[in-house]
């Protein structure tokens, strides 16, 4: 089991910068995937960016490319998404993911790579 606990959501207006933070607990060592989905009411989940453990290995969803960075701070397995340049349209519950089961790609494409889910984070960007 892995207990994923996420902070730093908030409001921030257009053009601004965001930083979240997951910190996984629990049986830590079996992570292999780590990545952060967003979801608005109503729609579906969105994949925003994942890496494989270690960070070496970063994808992207398109819409947040150039402006988003997902990194791992590897002494403590912390899991961060910096968010520059906000839009209104980043306006979502954003989750962060861990996947333990092998084979499974990563990318954030693919929630079936993720097995375990945190409660979520709210971010707000106002135009």
């Amino acid at each position: 089991q892995v207990q994923l606990v996420e902070s730093g959501g908030g409001s921030v207006q257009a053009g601004g910068s965001l930083r979240l933070s997951c910190a996984p607990s629990g049986y830590a060592g079996s992570m292999i995937c780590m990545g952060w989905f967003r979801q608005v009411p109503g729609k579906e989940r969105e994949g925003v960016a994942g890496l494989v453990r270690g960070g070496l290995v970063t994808a992207y969803a398109n819409s947040v490319k150039g402006r988003f960075t997902i990194s791992q701070d590897n002494a403590n397995n912390t899991l961060h998404l910096q968010m520059n340049s906000l839009k209104p349209e980043d306006t979502a519950m954003y989750y962060c993911a861990v996947g333990t089961r092998f084979g499974q790609s990563c990318h954030p494409s693919n929630p079936r790579g993720y097995n375990y889910w945190g409660q979520g984070t709210q971010v707000t960007v106002s135009s």
